[in-house]
C-alpha cells in the first residue's frame, strides 16, 4: 500500500492536511524514506527501513493527523507542543496547515534527526 492509497481511504479535510504534513516533512528533512503500516494507519519517515531509524510519523485518524516525533520524550520541548503520555514517543496533534508553523515544531524535527545521528553509526 501506497501512501496516497491509504490517504484516499480518509475525509478530504484529513487526506489534505496529512499531504501537506507529507510535503512538509520532505521540505524540513530531505532525503528521509517513507514507510506506510496500512494497517496501524500511519505513515513513517526514515533513514532506514527500520524502527532505530525512524524520525517522524504522521499518524491518521478520521477526525485529524498527529506529527508523530520519534523519542521525542528524550528531547527538549520548550514551546510545549508535545502531547501524549508515551514513556519513548510523543506527538503533535495538528489541526489546519498554519499548525505546522508554530514556534518550535520544525526544531522538534530537526532534534529529532540529530538525536538519531547521534545514536545511529550511520549518522556520523
Amino acid at each position: 500500500m501506497t501512501a496516497i492509497e491509504l490517504l484516499e481511504t480518509y475525509p478530504p479535510e484529513v487526506r489534505d492536511l496529512a499531504l501537506e504534513v507529507r510535503t512538509w516533512i520532505g521540505a524540513t528533512v530531505p532525503n528521509l524514506q517513507e514507510m506506510v503500516d496500512g494497517p496501524a494507519k500511519v505513515i513513517g519517515y526514515g533513514f532506514g527501513p527500520g524502527y532505530a531509524d525512524m524520525i517522524c510519523t504522521i499518524i491518521l485518524s478520521k477526525r485529524g493527523v498527529k506529527l508523530g516525533i520519534a523519542r521525542s520524550a528524550e528531547l527538549p520541548d520548550p514551546h510545549g507542543l508535545l502531547e501524549g503520555t508515551g514513556k519513548v514517543h510523543r506527538y503533535v496533534a495538528l489541526t489546519r496547515s498554519s499548525d505546522l508553523r508554530k514556534p518550535g515544531i520544525k526544531q522538534l524535527l530537526k532534534a529529532a534527526v540529530a538525536a538519531w545521528k547521534k545514536r545511529s553509526k550511520k549518522g556520523a
